[in-house]
């Protein structure tokens, strides 16, 4: 069975590269804007994976991941920022929240792809 990821990123170029390269390695991929779309979505897929950048217009990244979190029908949904706050201060507070992994941008493809193959081991 596919694995299912969620990509949420107001950034076109972030979203389109990471769609073509999570499809070519067989993922079911969602796409979601902001997080009030990742939202909407999260109401009718459980992804295994939501990867998602902080800093968005409506509903952020922390507030995603807020919601993520106090759903039990999504507890076992893995939370990824890949975001530009890359600060240690940044890093911890994604982490005291607890997503399951913190990358930064600017970002390799197949590094985010390596990550996220082995969160779903």
């Amino acid at each position: 069975m596919k694995k299912k990821i969620l990509i949420v990123d107001d950034e076109p170029n972030i979203v389109m590269s990471l769609e073509y390269a999570f499809k070519k390695k067989n993922f079911e991929v969602f796409i979601a804007r902001d997080g009030s779309e990742a939202i909407q979505l999260l109401e009718k897929e459980i992804p295994d994976v939501v990867l998602l950048d902080i800093m968005m217009p409506n509903i952020d990244g922390y507030q995603t991941v807020s919601y993520i979190k106090k759903h039990e029908k999504l507890k076992k949904v893995k939370t990824v920022f890949l975001s530009a706050k890359n600060k240690t201060s940044d890093i911890e507070k994604g982490l005291e929240m607890g997503v399951d992994q913190y990358l930064t941008k600017p970002f390799s493809v197949k590094k985010v792809i390596a990550e996220i193959e082995k969160l779903l081991i």
